[in-house]
């Protein structure tokens, strides 16, 4: 049974300002938890981590965040990692699809650039700053995305790279916000297939 993302929030909400921020981080938990759902379907690798991702748009004349894409590391050809695989995934959507979860936004006005925009990206673990591959780096495929924020499960360990991902989406003006409920359950995910340290 999954856990619940109030599961050990002990927070009493003594206003409506408070209730409505509860409220915002029960939902960031819930979006973190559906990217670890995603981050456990990687096929595990000793080289590399098992990492989810949820990319989720709220347009201004919608009133709740809709999951536009998610991703996990992988999932597609070439060595992919979970949020490029998200972002592939978003640009490759249909004006059906996109009509499908926009019901109310006319079809002209669903543009992939704009929902970007208006989107928040959700990683169990810190998007990469270098890939030994030689791709692109996932922190550079946000910036370009033009995603204005991102939430973090857990930082990457320096297991195999030095990563400074959430600096380098800092530095690009990205908001950048930790969710450290799940760190721990996040690196366990992430080293899934590891050899025990």
């Amino acid at each position: 049974m999954a856990e619940s993302p109030l599961q050990g929030l002990f927070v009493i909400a003594t206003s409506f300002e408070q209730s409505l921020k509860l409220f915002e981080i029960i939902e960031h938990l819930r979006f973190l938890r559906l990217a670890l759902d995603e981050a456990r379907k990687c096929k595990p690798t000793p080289t590399a981590f098992c990492v989810g991702c949820v990319i989720t748009t709220k347009l201004p004349d919608t009133s709740e965040p809709v999951v536009l894409s998610t991703g996990f590391s992988r999932e597609l050809p070439g060595n992919t990692h979970a949020e490029a695989n998200a972002l592939t995934k978003a640009a490759q959507l249909s004006g059906t699809q996109l009509q499908a979860l926009f019901p109310d936004i006319p079809p002209d006005e669903l543009l992939i650039d704009t929902l970007l925009a208006n989107s928040e990206i959700y990683t169990t673990l810190e998007p990469c700053s270098i890939r030994t591959s030689g791709l692109a780096p996932c922190s550079s495929a946000i910036i370009a995305a033009g995603i204005p924020r991102c939430y973090i499960g857990v930082g990457e360990p320096d297991d195999f790279v030095k990563c400074e991902g959430a600096q380098k989406l800092k530095d690009a003006g990205v908001e950048v916000l930790w969710l450290t409920h799940y760190e721990k359950e996040c690196l366990e995910v992430a080293r899934t297939g590891h050899p025990s340290k």
